[in-house]
């Protein structure tokens, strides 16, 4: 069996400027942490009031962030896919 050896001559600045090609800091990814804060903060929706077609605050607000979620990644993705 053969074992895979990385070349040994690698340059570091290679290195350097393939690991800088792969991490994606655009400001877009900020949007990203909108529907982890919205679910994370129990405070905000643990009440029964209002009711919604006789569901409880309590569930209809974490449904609701579903669709905002899918839509917020969406627009993340499309926002930053030309930086890859």
């Amino acid at each position: 069996m053969a074992v895979h050896e990385p070349p040994s001559s690698r340059d570091p600045e290679d290195v350097r400027s393939a690991a800088a090609r792969r991490v994606n800091t655009s400001a877009w990814n900020w949007l990203l942490v909108l529907p982890f804060v919205g679910v994370l903060i129990p405070a905000i929706y643990n009440k029964k009031d209002p009711t919604l077609w006789d569901m409880p605050f309590f569930y209809w607000y974490q449904l609701l962030w579903i669709p905002i979620s899918v839509a917020v990644t969406v627009v993340v993705y499309r926002a930053t896919r030309g930086e890859r």
